[in-house]
């Protein structure tokens, strides 16, 4: 079916609308969720406060770490030029050439570059950051939120999960401030699984500083995969995405997928949740091979640009779960949740669970200093 396309010239006022259904949670066990250990403990708010340096220093330690081990991953992936070694290769080179044209036409912002990175794309400027309210925002033009924002499943959301990369900022401020729950997931997953954040728990003064990676750590309620709770809306951010078809791709780790299947796993989302994508309109591609998608490859319903709103119609099959056959050790050892949901699983079961073929996990990006 072909895609839908809304371009819209003129915002009106948000209306809030809430729904409140919570879905079937399949683990019970206390045990298995996440700790922060530089995580506030609100019950005693006014005795401890949050190191900010430390929980960044530790973010930056990690990051580093990354860095030095996946650096070469992707010159490699290029280097051989064949696909039939990698079969993922092609999907490095449209990241490419996005990350390239979006240098060579300057249409992204810090942080830069944008390799290896979910764009902050120019049109998706954070609103938490300047403290814009809604009203600022369509004033002031910045469209791609803004439609998204206005957006029936948006409205209609009581929960909404949003990546934590910087162009998806001011989607975790609208969030908060029309007095939705936030779920967002931590860095990498290498602190925990999910944090959750709450409007009603927070100053009007800390919405935005809450939209942040040490908000969310300072703010957030981290949960685990016992947590019962009802997701109404994700929003991803991409590299690149088919607006015919809604495919997607992101910057090459798969923590997108890794979320959305463990998401599947407890029962907080299904096949009807909608997807929401923002890019520039510079990121829709024609050229993502539909039929060389992985199966656990997670595809969008919606895409918002600054120009245009697109319904894609996806007819991609959503993933189901954790495909535990195509998951490397690498991965497992990076991801410290994933291992305990992968125990979780077996002992229940009695049986264990396939692992996947070994994999070079894909680059992190240096951050440049802002000027």
């Amino acid at each position: 079916m072909d895609a839908c396309v809304f371009r819209i010239p003129y915002l009106s006022h948000l209306p809030s609308t809430k729904s409140n259904f919570l879905s079937p949670n399949l683990f019970r066990s206390s045990r298995y969720c996440s700790y922060n250990p530089f995580k506030l403990d609100t019950s005693k708010r006014n005795d401890i406060s949050f190191d900010e340096a430390a929980y960044e220093a530790e973010r930056l330690r990690l990051d580093a770490k990354a860095r030095e081990s996946m650096a070469t991953e992707a010159a490699e992936t290029l280097g051989n030029g064949n696909d039939d070694d990698d079969p993922k290769a092609w999907k490095w080179v449209i990241r490419k050439r996005i990350w390239d044209l979006m240098e060579a036409k300057n249409i992204a912002q810090f942080p830069r570059p944008v390799h290896h990175r979910i764009p902050n794309f120019v049109g998706a400027p954070t609103a938490a950051n300047k403290g814009r309210k809604l009203s600022d925002c369509i004033r002031l033009g910045w469209n791609c939120v803004c439609q998204l924002s206005r957006l029936d499943v948006f409205l209609k959301a009581d929960c909404v999960k949003v990546n934590p990369d910087t162009p998806q900022k001011q989607v975790r401020f609208l969030t908060l401030n029309g007095g939705k729950k936030l779920l967002t997931p931590q860095p990498r997953l290498r602190t925990g699984f999910f944090s959750v954040l709450e409007s009603n728990a927070l100053n009007p003064s800390s919405i935005n500083e809450a939209c942040t990676s040490v908000g969310v750590a300072k703010y957030g309620k981290p949960i685990g995969l016992d947590e019962k709770i009802k997701v109404d809306l994700i929003v991803i951010g991409s590299v690149a995405v088919d607006p015919k078809t809604g495919a997607r791709l992101g910057k090459g780790e798969g923590f997108a997928e890794l979320e959305y299947g463990m998401l599947r796993y407890m029962g907080a989302i299904d096949d009807s949740t909608p997807i929401v994508t923002s890019v520039h309109d510079e990121q829709l591609v024609d050229d993502i091979p539909v039929e060389k998608l992985l199966i656990h490859d997670v595809p969008v319903d919606i895409i918002c640009t600054p120009t245009q709103v697109i319904f894609t119609n996806t007819s991609i099959p959503k993933p189901q779960g954790i495909y535990w056959d195509k998951l490397s050790p690498q991965k497992l050892r990076q991801v410290k949740i994933l291992r305990e949901l992968k125990a979780i699983i077996e002992k229940e079961t009695g049986q264990k669970l396939p692992t996947g073929p070994s994999e070079k996990l894909p680059p992190t990006a240096q951050r440049r200093q802002k000027r």
